[in-house]
């Protein structure tokens, strides 16, 4: 969408000033309003590109964009009026439309994270910590990289032996990494008081006194005593008669974060004692006044001799068993990612390298990264061979920014948690990767498997940053090749892929939303558009199964130009759709068709052909008949909120049925007494493929009647 239609929905819901916040979902535009009686409806869906709009109660207004939301989400965004405007968040409809966002916040509910707020919490906030300076950190891991591979190759000494110097311009190579580790505590200091609520720049100068040279050399003075604590060798000086312990804080991470965890708290407290006029001064005043000598006093040596005892406790593991380790790593980490439960273990890596001199869980980590890396080639290769350019799109991105970068959120959640017959194919790769580095490490006498002497993150590029070389080089291959050639054999896809928006959608999107994005959705995938990835490959999939058409002998499908029926899948009287109380359908953006007033208590199959969507609520359906027709039966408006109450589902996504097939019973009372309407539209979801979708006539009808005239483009 050019820039002025972007520019023209923002005018027609009343300017950027109307604007309180702006989302999206997997087909439309979703604006919070200050005034819903300033957006134009007329105005909005005169503009190119947009579907329909449905003002809401609550100043909401919804525009129907389709598969191109994301883009017209970004031109909005991106526009000179909208710069520190809204407030902006992607939302997503469910199923293969999710988000990412919704992904990682689903995947999130299924474990602690989604039933305590507080845990929550503790991982957003160390999340949000770390996550801005990963492009430093992997920027740095290829420096080191790079001086693991002169070192493999001779050209320089062994750069990170003790008592090694290097020649000056080798010298001033090391420094490009090691500024990002020295000063990655200030740089976790500033997103993590960020992250809090703090302001940023009084964490990153209250975290700066503790790594100050003259920090460091007040070990030096005379008056400063020597000993040992928790098994470590301590320096102490006393300040004002009170002992300062000295520690090298380069590379430290639970200093800051525990600092930080600290200074918000303070910060809004004082906000609130102090008035507001001398705030800017006293604030970050008194906070630095009281925050500096408690962090060099007690909260970064706590931080100090926490980050040792987790460290030293997974240090006991690996040196206890490095074979059942490295299993056990590869084989946590992809339930760990998803939750955010690696976060913790990234501060961990970091502690290692700066106390032990080398980390020993990146080398099995690896072995989830390639086999994560792996199970999406095998997609890329069976989109490639079906001609999915979407998810060949999606894959290949993925792939990209795992193999050369080592990040594997895209491939996460961009492929992997939307298809669930991937990961037990990958977690097959993981096992393989494993055992590899195990039964090698028990083989070469490794007490500590596989290491690392720096953090990097485990891509082809930094597998000369391993030790040893080939081994690792070994596994990981082994992780990925197994993942991706499972992942080819069985391929990736449910019978419920075919149409995971509809599924998603059905399954609640009228809570959030209205049945609007119900249908938007469903037609996104049955109208086998690029709305979803890989959602209009598998729709074409099940069209493919289906051998029956109504009316039709078995295998037949409607030749170009000719007239097909649609039944009439339950009793009642048929009238216009525009007199569906819904906007959308009312509109007919969602596709051609008509509305059942119900008489009956059941909905029966249309066609001969397949379920794609039958939700335990049982109030909608999608189904793809075998002449070509793609139907949605939406039983009642809002009857989602019912949760399945009332409702006696006959069928299961993945179903053959025949014209007549029961697919669900509802219980009238119930849905009356909610006080729902029972209204039941019936949508030929993929209409522009056809020449004419007209009602056979209106008025009464009884189910297996002819409902729908259906002419086959020429």
């Amino acid at each position: 969408m050019a820039s002025n239609s972007a520019a023209d929905i923002v005018d027609a819901v009343g300017g950027p000033g109307n604007i309180e916040s702006l989302t999206h979902c997997a087909t439309r535009l979703r604006f919070q309003l200050r005034d819903g009686d300033k957006a134009s409806k007329d105005a909005a869906e005169k503009i190119p590109g947009v579907l329909g709009a449905v003002p809401q109660a609550g100043d909401r207004f919804q525009v129907v964009i389709g598969g191109g939301v994301q883009t017209v989400y970004n031109d909005i965004m991106a526009l000179p009026v909208m710069a520190g405007g809204a407030a902006v968040a992607a939302g997503g409809g469910g199923g293969a439309g999710q988000s990412d966002a919704d992904i990682k916040a689903a995947e999130r509910s299924k474990g602690p994270r989604g039933t305590n707020a507080w845990l929550d919490s503790l991982f957003e906030f160390l999340s949000d910590s770390f996550r801005p300076i990963l492009g430093a950190l992997l920027g740095a891991s290829l420096f080191i990289t790079f001086m693991a591979l002169a070192a493999t190759l001779g050209w320089i000494p062994a750069w990170n032996s003790p008592g090694v110097v290097l020649p000056p311009s080798w010298q001033f190579i090391n420094l490009m990494w090691q500024c990002v580790f020295i000063f990655l505590p200030l740089m976790v200091a500033y997103n993590a008081s960020q992250k809090i609520g703090a302001d940023p720049w009084v964490g990153f100068a209250i975290m700066a006194v503790v790594m100050l040279p003259g920090f460091k050399g007040l070990g030096l003075d005379p008056a400063a005593t020597h000993g040992t604590f928790l098994g470590s060798d301590i320096t102490t000086i006393p300040i004002f008669g009170i002992p300062l312990t000295i520690f090298d804080y380069s590379s430290q991470v639970f200093p800051p974060l525990l600092m930080a965890a600290v200074l918000g708290p303070l910060y809004k407290l004082l906000r609130r004692l102090i008035p507001e006029n001398v705030q800017l001064i006293f604030v970050p005043f008194l906070a630095m006044l009281i925050m500096i000598p408690l962090t060099a006093f007690l909260i970064g040596p706590i931080g100090v001799y926490l980050g040792a005892a987790l460290a030293n406790l997974l240090s006991s593991i690996n040196t206890f068993s490095p074979f059942i380790f490295a299993i056990v790593i590869p084989l946590a980490y992809p339930f760990m990612v998803p939750l955010g439960l690696h976060w913790p273990i990234n501060a961990i890596m970091l502690l290692n390298i700066q106390t032990l001199g080398y980390d020993f869980i990146q080398g099995p980590m690896g072995a989830w990264n390639f086999a994560c890396f792996g199970a999406t080639a095998g997609v890329l290769v069976l989109a490639w061979r079906e001609k999915d350019k979407q998810m060949t799109q999606t894959a290949t991105g993925a792939l990209a920014a795992g193999l050369l970068g080592g990040i594997s959120e895209p491939s996460l959640y961009g492929i992997h948690l939307r298809y669930k017959r991937i990961y037990p194919r990958m977690l097959v790769g993981c096992l393989t990767g494993g055992l590899i580095i195990g039964i090698g490490s028990l083989v070469l006498g490794l007490k500590n498997g596989v290491t690392t002497t720096a953090f990097v993150f485990t891509s082809l590029l930094t597998i000369p940053a391993f030790n040893p070389i080939g081994l690792y080089a070994i596994a990981v291959l082994g992780a990925f090749f197994v993942a991706m050639t499972l992942v080819m054999i069985s391929g990736y896809k449910n019978p419920e892929d075919a149409a995971p928006a509809v599924a998603g959608a059905a399954s609640g999107a009228d809570v959030i939303g209205g049945v609007a994005d119900e249908a938007a959705a469903v037609r996104g995938v049955a109208g086998g558009s690029e709305l979803l990835p890989g959602a209009g490959v598998a729709a074409a999939s099940a069209a493919g199964a289906a051998t029956a058409v109504a009316s039709r002998p078995a295998g037949h499908t409607a030749a170009v130009g000719a007239l097909i029926q649609v039944a009439a899948p339950l009793d009642g009287t048929v009238v216009p759709l525009d007199k569906v109380p819904d906007p959308v359908f009312a509109g007919g953006v969602m596709g051609p068709g008509v509305a059942i007033e119900p008489s009956g208590d059941t909905v029966y199959a249309p066609g001969a052909g397949l379920v794609v969507a039958a939700q335990p609520t049982g109030h909608a359906f999608g189904l793809q008949l075998d002449n070509g027709a793609e139907v949605l039966i939406h039983v009642g408006i809002d009857t989602v909120n019912l949760k399945g109450e009332g409702f006696d589902v006959k069928v299961k996504n993945g179903d053959r049925v025949e014209v007549g097939t029961p697919l669900v019973t509802f219980d009238r009372a119930v849905i009356e007494k909610a006080g729902y309407p029972l209204i039941t539209p019936v949508i030929i979801l993929n209409g522009d493929t056809f020449d004419t979708v007209d009602p056979v006539a209106l008025g009464p009808v009884t189910h297996g009647s002819p409902l729908l005239d259906v002419q086959k483009k020429a």
